[in-house]
């Protein structure tokens, strides 16, 4: 019982440990003063100012269009390599995919950046290559959530489509895209999540004047923390607990890491 207690009590420290400084965040987007330094009364001024904020907007509108189109291509070639993964095991494909998934994310920034140079130049650092960087790093997470719904499907299913005259790709269109959708939307809801949160990876692939959140975010902390990157804060960590929660849904086997 003791020991329970302990355990108890060391879970409790580590949960309040992660949750409690983004709690703070929280209440003090609204606070009714400049400085964090104490509580002084009730505002959505913050939330108003930002929404006027023409940079924060333009950072925020580059972010949504890296996180569409990188999370669209990442879901699309993380589908395949999932599928081809489950289905024909070739030896070398987890190598590629996964990588970039356990690679430290600094590791991975510079390479890129570094491969940017040298084959683009110096110049070609844009919103494309930020794009081109997202996709790399989230087609991994894709597959690994399409491979986890596809491991706990019976395959005979697929057998019995191509026994009674399908096609390949009739049997993908109608049997196997569907069974597998939930898990799709799922991987493409955790990259459209892993694309608009990154700093490290954009911090490294980002061109001169181009500005995603968390660059945006990141050059006002430089100055001070005031209640406006708060506010942000909050309706990004609300966005990104919005999407992983939605995904936990879709596809719970992957989340837990079962399959």
């Amino acid at each position: 019982m003791r020991r329970s207690w302990w355990l108890w009590g060391v879970s409790l420290a580590v949960y309040a440990l992660l949750y409690v400084p983004l709690a703070i965040v929280v209440v003090f987007s609204f606070n009714d003063s400049k400085l964090n330094a104490e509580w002084v009364g009730f505002t959505l001024s913050w939330y108003r100012m930002l929404f006027n904020d023409q940079e924060m907007l333009r950072a925020a509108a580059n972010s949504l269009l890296i996180a569409v189109i990188s999370s669209v291509a990442a879901t699309v070639l993380g589908t395949m390599a999932g599928i081809a993964m489950h289905r024909y095991r070739p030896k070398l494909l987890p190598f590629m995919v996964l990588t970039p998934v356990a690679m430290p994310e600094i590791l991975l920034g510079v390479s890129l950046l570094i491969f940017f140079i040298s084959v683009f130049g110096q110049e070609s650092l844009s919103l494309l290559t930020v794009v081109l960087a997202h996709t790399t790093f989230c087609i991994g997470f894709v597959a690994i959530v399409v491979r986890a719904r596809l491991a706990g499907m019976d395959d005979g299913i697929f057998e019995a489509a191509r026994d009674l005259g399908a096609t390949p790709w009739q049997t993908f269109r109608r049997v196997t895209l569907p069974l597998i959708m939930p898990g799709v939307i799922a991987g493409a809801l955790m990259a459209f999540t892993l694309s608009i949160d990154d700093f490290v990876i954009t911090f490294f692939t980002s061109g001169v004047g181009v500005k995603t959140l968390p660059l945006q975010i990141y050059s006002m902390i430089k100055i001070a923390v005031t209640p406006e990157v708060n506010a942000i804060s909050t309706l990004l960590m609300l966005l990104t607990l919005g999407m992983i929660l939605i995904a936990g849904k879709l596809a719970p086997d992957a989340m837990h890491g079962k399959g």
